[in-house]
């Protein structure tokens, strides 16, 4: 009883726990269950244990969320709320606004950066997701992908129609970008913690990747919009020619055939 008792003390729970207000106990669980879920992947962790190390009953987690659904749904509502990921920040719609590309790209930049830095729990929970092809993973698709390339997918092309940029899909460049930023944070958080490779600042990397998805990393702009324009052009012929039958060999009439012993 006494082992049970510093276990249930050391999460939380006793006389102080028991008088927790609904909305905090709510956030407690809901805690928890990301801090689970982020080390031992979704079937590895059960409501049991969630109760266990919150320090209360699993009828009270199942009090403030009645399906797992419901609670796979609040974790992405929560991390909506602290990131405001639902639309752009600030910085990037007033980037928006004045058509400012690069200011546009890297506020963007910087600040999914900058969240994952300060989150790195949640890149966890969706690589778990993902990995167990769990409905999280589907749920943050609708809510948080799709949207980001939806809003800068149709910046890209309001832009490309003015001139102002190449003509191609807009999701290649959207990958392109957000390519850069998840592999960067996954080398900063998973794989490289101390960052031998490459160890630079939020800034400097929101600043250089835009550099690089703009501009490109060919020094004479004159060769790249060529290289570009030759690429587009043999694309293009690749689509519209024919397909090329393959020639029949030809045998002569005077070969002689080969003889089975």
């Amino acid at each position: 009883m006494r082992v049970k008792r510093k276990i249930i003390i050391d999460n939380g729970a006793g006389a102080s726990a028991a008088r927790m207000a609904g909305e905090e106990r709510h956030l407690q669980i809901l805690r928890v269950a990301m801090n689970l879920f982020s080390q031992r992947g979704f079937r590895g962790t059960t409501t049991k244990e969630i109760a266990l190390a919150a320090g209360v009953s699993e009828a009270m987690v199942f009090r403030h969320f009645a399906t797992k659904e419901e609670l796979y749904s609040a974790i992405l509502d929560q991390k909506a709320c602290l990131h405001d990921a639902i639309g752009p920040c600030q910085a990037v719609a007033d980037a928006i606004a004045r058509q400012d590309d690069r200011a546009v790209f890297e506020a963007m930049a910087l600040d999914a950066l900058n969240h994952h830095e300060q989150d790195p729990q949640f890149q966890r929970l969706l690589l778990h997701s993902a990995l167990e092809e769990h409905e999280l993973a589907q749920m943050f698709w609708e809510k948080f992908v799709r949207r980001v390339y939806q809003s800068l997918g149709d910046y890209i092309r309001q832009r490309q129609r003015q001139g102002a940029m190449v003509n191609l899909k807009p999701a290649i460049i959207v990958r392109a970008f957000v390519g850069m930023i998840v592999h960067h944070s996954l080398n900063n958080n998973l794989w490289d913690r101390e960052r031998q490779l490459l160890n630079i600042s939020n800034e400097t990397a929101a600043r250089e990747f835009t550099n690089i998805l703009l501009h490109g990393v060919v020094r004479d702009q004159a060769i790249a919009q060529a290289s570009f324009r030759k690429a587009s052009s043999s694309r293009a012929a690749l689509k519209t020619a024919p397909p090329k039958r393959l020639a029949r060999k030809h045998v002569p009439k005077t070969a002689t055939k080969m003889r089975s012993k």
